[in-house]
């Protein structure tokens, strides 16, 4: 019995095993340490046994938290310490590959260990565990892997790390005469391991005698055809192909060792795998991140085991016709209209470029040929780092014809958000901008690139591009084979990165159908039908403007930084196609309001013939609104509420907005708290799942007028999941056949969609849940406040509600807020039921600009708790 924290003595055991490996002379017999946490040992029935391989340098004490949570969960859990690591025995003996699925294999015999079976693999037990499950397949139900390898491109060289514990006089010094390959591997945790478990870790290789394993591991991996244990990591690299049962990865994206091309490599052999990257997590994701739970939870969605419930499976209801996404242009470009503009770009210094139909119709068939014949089709993904206008256009349908899958991240993450979701998305090839291709080639992402411009030959070289659009558009024809067909209705389509405005961004999967279907939604609740012309400053509506049917033009601005749309630029835009629709974002509109004093009378001739006005992304005050009818006074003005997951979700315009308000008001509505955004759109349907007195959403779901709760959408246009994030999608869906959004609000007896707030902002104090939207636009009323931003500070279900409020003489420094101002916003908040236990004014509040000045509130509440205990703080 060996003592490790963390762990029921009683799970440590010793037994020897008899060895068939060629590495040990017959009749060997070896002690074998390892962690079973006992489950069925009285007779009580278990769903399955998992079986938990360590890699190099750990040994079974790696799988603790799944040895505890598999008793609660019904199955039994023995994690192994293999021979030579942990605390099993030392052989004396060099130990391949090969020898070490044979050693796995005789201990699973000599404990008895039957199905049904899952093996859990982590680093070179990840390729052990796979060696076992690709020869004992009457038993396997199931695998599950977390960083690991199970083949080197040899265009590729092997980890730094790895290279350099590899090295002559460093090998041993590095890994057996000292503990440094130990000690560098427990420092990739994230955060730091705590005292006690980095001394767990190390006990068990206390000396050079005991280090011996560890140097042989790493003398093992196959760096090459001739290393001797290629062939056994070819036969299982191979095999495992032809494995059906259910996989989940679970994969930690910073791991400098087996990085993302690895995961790539093994979701290529194993397509049906299930996969979760924990953002932030390294190479030690067991110690990083919870994925014991995210194991037991796989396993019973799954229906993984003995006994297992079956997991009801749920179809989102078709509905009508499919009708490819860019079919409206093909049929365009063959009629009467299609010598018609169909899509323009505006420049500061050049005449606008435009595309009609016809043209647009040649170009993307052009591309799409180019994509072919250098191997993209169906399935490929092609990251699109191209600003909106006339080349993103074609490039966008050029792939969706050939069935590849474009990946869409804004620019607007930043350098390092941006590299993580492109790295994430694993491209098979990136198509930009030089700026991002230059990214490409210091961030180091994957899949081969394409410049949009013409580049010169040293630049290629330097950024190493292949090809550029341009000579994408004079592929030759006689190169390809037949054209393919339509994709699939139910292939992926498209991964559009979602604004990181709330966490990483996550890359929102859509089939093909489901694009048509935000197509078709957003043609018959906006009536926008062939004949439309669209300023589209929204970088969404470069992908479905020309579907619609409509003439869309760029305008001269950074779709990326909403701030940097002008009114003269927007009313160019509009004149250039006689625009009568115009999407833009509230960020952008106040910058056009703001820049319109100079706009010359035909700026203002073009935006009067606007019609349709729709703007989205955040809560548009109703002043704004008020002014920039003014500036386009015979448009209606329409504040969709939606979604990267789910573009289109409820609507409502100006007059709506009043009603809501005048009905609230009167008292016939009930509570007004929030942002009304207007009923469903064509197709959706909205509940809301109640929260609970910790703000805490259950299952339920109700439609019940004034009920509080996050809100659920269904429709043809929702997502299909999230790319490479299954607990993620698992929450979002886990009500089926409802998305989960994130946002708090409720619903009026009108039918209407009031939004409160998000979720993760939800308030819970003494007196009960309080959302922040209600409280904060009641205090951007008073006298003197720009911005609010309400927050919890303290403990769930004691949480003190704090206002900290952006003022226009706060100073430079924050401070509480003088006796008027803060009497004046507790008077405000209190007609909505909230008492503030604080007000603090601060010279800026943290906004996100970009993304349609959405307030950081969980940073500001964190920097709240620090000011009021008298901590130091610097501004927000």
């Amino acid at each position: 019995m060996v003592a490790l924290p963390g762990v029921d003595p009683s799970w440590s055991t010793f037994t020897d095993v008899p060895s068939t490996s060629g590495a040990d002379t017959p009749g060997t017999a070896h002690r074998w340490h390892y962690l079973d946490n006992g489950a069925g040992r009285d007779g009580e029935p278990v769903r399955g046994t998992l079986l938990c391989v360590h890699g190099n340098p750990t040994f079974s004490y790696l799988w603790r938290d799944y040895l505890a949570a598999g008793l609660a969960a019904g199955w039994r859990v023995v994690a192994v310490d293999q021979l030579d690591m942990g605390y099993s025995a030392r052989t004396g003996v060099f130990r391949r590959l090969a020898d070490r699925i044979t050693d796995l294999e005789d201990f699973v015999a000599a404990v008895g260990l039957e199905g049904p079976l899952v093996t859990v693999g982590h680093d070179w037990g990840g390729v052990v565990s796979l060696g076992y499950a690709n020869r004992n397949r009457e038993s396997l139900v199931g695998m599950i892997l977390t960083n690991t390898a199970i083949h080197q491109d040899p265009a590729r060289p092997i980890p730094a790390l790895l290279r350099l514990a590899l090295a002559r006089g460093v090998h041993g010094p590095g890994t057996r005469t000292t503990s440094t390959f130990l000690d560098v591997t427990l420092a990739l945790a994230r955060p730091r391991l705590e005292a006690e478990v980095r001394r767990a870790y190390k006990n068990p290789y206390h000396g050079i005698a005991a280090r011996h394993g560890i140097a042989n591991f790493v003398s093992d991996i196959p760096v090459g055809p001739g290393h001797p244990s290629h062939p056994a990591l070819t036969a299982v690299a191979e095999g495992i192909r032809s494995i059906t049962v259910p996989v989940l990865m679970m994969w930690g994206p910073r791991d400098p060792i087996f990085s993302d091309p690895y995961l790539e490599d093994l979701a290529r052999r194993l397509p049906h795998a299930d996969i979760h990257r924990f953002e932030g997590a390294g190479h030690l994701v067991q110690e990083d991140a919870d994925t014991a739970a995210t194991a037991f939870q796989w396993l019973e969605a799954r229906s993984v085991g003995l006994d297992a419930p079956v997991a009801p499976t749920h179809r989102r209801a078709e509905g009508g016709g499919y009708t490819p996404l860019g079919q409206r242009i093909t049929e365009l470009a063959a009629g009467p209209d299609g010598t018609s503009t169909a899509v323009a770009e505006m420049t500061a210094d050049a005449a606008p470029r435009t595309l009609s139909w016809r043209a647009l119709e040649d170009d993307i068939a052009a591309v799409a040929a180019g994509l072919t014949a250098r191997g993209l089709g169906p399935g490929s993904r092609v990251s699109l780092l191209v600003p909106p206008g006339v080349d993103l256009t074609v490039l966008i349908y050029a792939c969706l014809r050939i069935g590849a899958v474009i990946v869409v991240a804004d620019a607007g993450l930043g350098a390092r958000g941006l590299s993580r979701a492109v790295r994430g998305a694993a491209p098979d090839v990136v198509i930009g901008i030089e700026r991002a291709l230059f990214a490409a080639r210091v961030f180091g992402w994957p899949g081969r690139r394409i410049s949009a411009a013409p580049l010169s030959a040293a630049r290629r070289s330097a950024l190493k591009v292949d090809a550029s659009l341009d000579e994408l558009r004079r592929t030759p024809t006689t190169s390809l084979g037949p054209p393919a067909g339509d994709a699939h209705p139910d292939a992926d389509a498209a991964i559009l990165f979602t604004s990181g405005s709330t966490g990483p961004a996550k890359g929102v999967v859509y089939t093909h159908r489901q694009l048509s279907a935000m197509r078709d939604a957003v043609e018959r609740t906006l009536h926008l039908a062939p004949g439309t012309a669209l300023v589209a400053g929204f970088a969404p509506f470069a992908l479905l403007g020309p579907a619609l049917g409509a003439t869309s033009v760029t305008p001269d601005m950074d779709v990326t930084a909403p701030r940097t749309l002008t009114a003269r630029a927007l009313a160019d835009a509009a004149a250039a196609i006689a625009a009568d629709v115009v999407f833009a974002s509230p960020a952008a509109l106040r910058n056009v309001l703001g820049t319109s004093d100079d706009l010359p009378a035909s700026g203002r001739a073009a935006l009067g013939r606007v019609r349709l006005l729709l703007s989205a992304g955040a809560p548009i005050p109703v002043p704004l609104l008020e002014a920039v009818q003014d500036l386009l006074p015979a448009a209606t003005l329409h504040t969709p509420y939606g979604m990267t997951e789910s573009l289109l979700v409820a609507d409502v315009d100006l007059a709506g907005i009043r009603a809501a308000a005048a009905a609230t008001s009167a008292g016939t509505e009930g509570s007004g708290n929030g942002v009304c955004v207007g009923r469903p759109v064509h197709g959706a349907r909205i509940a809301i799942a109640p929260l609970d007195a910790t703000g805490t959403p259950g299952p339920d779901v109700s439609t019940t007028p004034g009920v509080t709760g996050e809100i659920l959408v269904s429709a043809p246009h929702v997502k299909d999941r999230y790319f490479r994030l299954w607990k993620t999608q698992q929450l979002s869906a886990g009500t089926a056949p409802w998305h989960r959004t994130g946002d708090v609000g409720h619903l009026d007896a009108e039918g209407r969609l009031w939004v409160e707030g998000r979720l993760a902002h939800v308030i819970s104090s003494p007196a009960g849940v309080i959302t922040p939207v209600g409280p904060e636009q009641a205090l951007e009323q008073l006298d003197g406040v720009r911005l609010a931003a309400v927050v919890g500070v303290g403990p769930t279900g004691n949480q003190a509600v704090v206002a900290v409020l952006e003022v226009e003489r706060a100073g430079r420094r924050p401070r509480l807020a003088e006796e008027a101002l803060t009497r004046d916003a507790r008077i405000a908040a209190r007609e909505l039921g909230t008492e503030l236990a604080a007000v603090i004014v601060v010279p800026r509040l943290p906004v996100d600009i970009r993304h349609n000045a959405k307030i950081d509130r969980t940073r500001v509440a964190r920097w709240s708790a620090r000011f009021l205990a008298g901590g130091r703080v610097g501004s927000l």
